[in-house]
């Protein structure tokens, strides 16, 4: 059994990279609980086209309908942001690249 190996030295950039579906994730929460606020300070009055009363779960629902995408959209934005000032940081580096081909 012989092995070959190859070795080279290249240039390679690192730079940190926000994880984007963890800014989401915490956007899709603070829309949570920012419907379940609303849904708190709300009043409660009989609608005047229908008059009817509805209640704290139906406008928690129809809360959730516009925080949540909106909670996603701006943790997205702050990810995006936080990758562009990230990308000031870049520094290159110098790897050891090898190559081990072993045959039988």
């Amino acid at each position: 059994m012989s092995s070959t190996d190859s070795h080279e030295t290249v240039e390679a950039t690192v730079r940190r990279v926000p994880r984007y579906g963890v800014f989401m994730g915490i956007g899709v929460v603070l829309g949570i609980i920012a419907a379940g606020i609303l849904t708190m300070v709300g009043g409660y009055e009989p609608s005047q086209a229908l008059d009817v009363i509805y209640p704290p779960s139906q406008v928690f629902g129809f809360a959730l309908l516009w925080t949540v995408p909106i909670g996603l959209a701006l943790g997205g934005v702050v990810a995006i942001i936080l990758e562009r000032v990230a990308r000031r940081h870049d520094r290159v580096v110098r790897v050891d690249h090898e190559t081990i081909i072993e045959s039988d």
